[in-house]
């Protein structure tokens, strides 16, 4: 039996958009690093064919943040339960959190190619921190942090931001790669011995390029 809606029933389109279905599960957390992993929530990021998006939708990125070790399943189921209390304010939220990505992407593209950050994005990124900075607390005990808050979207994005920071500014700067698999664009902490990790992963984009000139070699030898 069909049941009559109001419209008041049925969610509008930003609530819609904003509570999509979970799409977290399979997402490979590989970067040795939680911004590193939060850049590389996009599948074939520079292959604009292939390119799609691993977290979809609040209650993925709740999750991934459990799975990444940003929030405790409490403060994940918390956020949820905020976020969808407050559709409209949540989907901006999430528009910010895919801008803060965004803007990682040609700086950390950049600092594996041995060149400076672009202008632009390096002046957005620069505002996204000091936002970050006034919205987290920051207590007078040691060590001195600053620590943001868990209850909404905007905090996970607050604390990410934070945390590029203290990555850009860290001694394992020299350490971050980008994987070399054509349209990959993953990017890893290189913790080898001798620093010459090329692959986001060696059963992955590494067995794709061994497979590819031994396609190559086999075509010579005809």
């Amino acid at each position: 039996m069909a049941v009559e809606k109001n419209a008041s029933d049925v969610p509008s389109p930003a609530a819609q958009r904003a509570h999509a279905p979970d799409t977290s599960a399979g997402v490979t957390l590989m970067g040795g690093h939680s911004v590193l992993d939060f850049a590389n929530t996009v599948a074939w990021r520079t292959d604009p064919d292939r390119r799609a998006e691993r977290v979809k939708g609040v209650t993925a990125w709740a999750r991934w943040a459990v799975a990444a070790g940003l929030l405790t399943a409490r403060q994940s189921a918390a956020l949820q339960e905020a976020s969808a209390e407050e559709a409209e304010e949540t989907e901006r939220q999430l528009a910010a959190l895919l801008h803060l990505r965004s803007l990682l992407w040609p700086v950390l593209d950049a600092l594996t190619e041995g060149e400076p950050p672009p202008a632009e994005q390096w002046d957005e990124l620069r505002r996204v921190i000091l936002l970050a900075r006034e919205s987290a607390e920051f207590p007078a005990t040691f060590p001195l942090r600053w620590q943001p808050g868990t209850e909404r979207l905007a905090d996970l994005g607050h604390t990410l931001a934070l945390q590029a920071e203290a990555l850009l500014a860290g001694p394992g700067l020299e350490r971050i790669r980008r994987c070399g698999g054509p349209g990959c664009g993953w990017f890893f902490l290189d913790r080898s011995r001798g620093g010459t990790r090329r692959w986001c992963s060696s059963g992955d984009c590494g067995n794709r390029d061994r497979a590819r000139r031994h396609y190559a070699r086999s075509k010579q030898a005809r």
